[in-house]
């Protein structure tokens, strides 16, 4: 099977409309054969790609892109994990009880609980392994913490960028013998009649095929936040948002799933976000909100309860006028802020505005200047009392805005879904039934995850946790299928 690469935009201009066909294997012979095939060359991919080789067999990754990025690389790339030894360095007490209760708690104990204590209670492992056996140099953010979270338990690359640490994997991959075949956008199942998937067919940018078959199949094709027609069905209020995730979500695990009879599972939960910078398109930390920050729109007017999380605040910001907001902070929040990538680039595309007196803030942002002097006294005044407001939001450990002030215009956007196919222990996937299918996996996006049905019940991290998670078990799970 030859591997072509040719240039990404190929793809894109012929479409990345999802084909996802089902078909029976009967008389059909593949040009190639594998033990583990991998759909997705995302985080959740390589990562069950390294955990199958390392249980001896033999792996091939999928990817549609000319290189392997996914979602995963338009992320902070920060992962959750409870109990790890970068927290004991840091001096962190926290365990996986504590964490899986945060997500219990946030999700309005929606999620299945089994579910919830599956993935955290592997994620430190899988991290742990990738640093020891494939280098990745995690470190912990403790110098502020996400809503949601009881504690200090982000882990990441020194970058804090989601790039980085696809760099980093795809190393680890090419290192470890993993072969990505790259523009091979599988586009169809092949079946026996036990359900047993034996292989797929692969269509190329030139609309040339291929059929490459398996022992054991791995779908880490994250979710469907790029198909227009399943957001309008499933998640309507999200259909029109800004999409900040990868085109080529576009839903091909649950429509397989579906034609499968497989389990499918809180379709309407996302993870949205209230800080994507306008018109620039540059994501914004939410630490610009949760060390004292707050949002306006352009009425100069609070208009939520921001501290609750950034997944739900993309609703509420793009429900006030032109579907715009600030986000206000100062110099001190903006040098923590500037550990991401993300934010020194915002900054060096001049989205982030800097003045040294409010009215002059409020004339650099056309915002009304006696409103905006309202409401940036009204907050000063909530963090000297120590109070709550009326939207819910506790100040009393905010500390006081000092110039140089600093703001940036955003909007809301949609990142990912969070509902797909249900899995087991093994994240093998389940019929409806409640039996595994022979040799199917789900891993990261393509899986349920553990947001329950909406956007607020995301607490920050889910979708790297159960990628990481997903993809630790599938590979290994796969490998001993294979």
């Amino acid at each position: 099977m030859q591997v072509s690469i040719v240039s990404s935009t190929i793809a894109f201009r012929q479409g990345v409309s999802s084909i996802a066909d089902l078909r029976s294997a009967q008389a059909i012979a593949f040009e190639a054969s594998t033990d583990v095939l991998i759909i997705g060359a995302g985080a959740a991919g390589l990562i069950a790609a390294l955990r199958a080789r390392e249980a001896g067999a033999q792996v091939i990754v999928l990817e549609r892109d000319v290189l392997p990025r996914g979602s995963t690389a338009l992320s902070a790339g920060l992962i959750p994990a409870a109990g790890t030894r970068f927290q004991r360095k840091a001096g962190i007490t926290d365990n996986t009880q504590l964490f899986a209760a945060d997500i219990m708690a946030k999700a309005g104990h929606e999620p299945d609980p089994r579910a919830v204590a599956r993935v955290v209670g592997i994620v430190g492992e899988a991290l742990e392994w990738l640093a020891d056996k494939h280098d990745l140099p995690f470190s912990l953010i403790s110098n502020f913490q996400y809503p949601g979270h009881s504690a200090y338990r982000m882990h990441g690359l020194s970058e804090r960028s989601g790039a980085a640490l696809m760099q980093c994997l795809c190393a680890a991959a090419e290192a470890a013998g993993v072969l990505i075949v790259t523009q091979a956008h599988a586009t169809a199942l092949y079946h026996d009649l036990d359900k047993r998937i034996t292989g797929v067919e692969i269509t190329r940018p030139d609309r040339s095929t291929d059929r490459l078959g398996c022992k054991a199949l791995v779908l880490a094709s994250n979710g469907y936040g790029g198909n227009k027609a399943m957001l309008a069905a499933e998640i309507p209020s999200m259909a029109k948002a800004l999409y900040f995730g990868h085109p080529g979500n576009q839903g091909d695990a649950v429509i397989w799933g579906r034609k499968l009879g497989a389990g499918i599972r809180h379709l309407s939960g996302h993870q949205g976000h209230g800080s994507v910078v306008h018109p620039h398109g540059i994501l914004i930390t939410w630490a610009t909100i949760m060390q004292g920050g707050f949002q306006v729109n352009l009425r100069a007017e609070r208009f939520s309860n921001e501290a609750q999380g950034y997944s739900e605040a993309a609703a509420t910001v793009l429900a006030q006028p032109d579907a715009l907001a600030w986000t206000i902070f100062d110099a001190r929040i903006a040098a923590i802020a500037r550990q991401f990538e993300d934010f020194r680039q915002a900054e060096t595309a001049g989205a982030i505005l800097t003045a040294d007196s409010l009215p002059q803030f409020a004339a650099q942002m056309k915002l009304p200047l006696e409103a905006f002097m309202k409401t940036a006294t009204a907050v000063a005044d909530l963090k000297q009392r120590a109070a709550t407001d009326s939207f819910g939001r506790d100040w009393s450990t905010a500390s006081a805005l000092a110039p140089p002030y600093h703001g940036v215009r955003v909007t809301g956007a949609l990142f990912h879904t969070q509902g797909g196919l249900v899995v087991n222990d093994e994240a093998r996937v389940m019929t409806q039934a409640g039996n595994a299918l022979p040799n199917l996996f789900a891993a990261g996006g393509a899986a349920c995850g553990v947001s329950g049905t909406s956007a607020a019940g995301y607490l920050s991290g889910n979708g790297l946790l159960t990628a990481f998670a997903y993809g630790f078990i599938a590979g290994k799970a796969a490998a001993d299928r294979a």
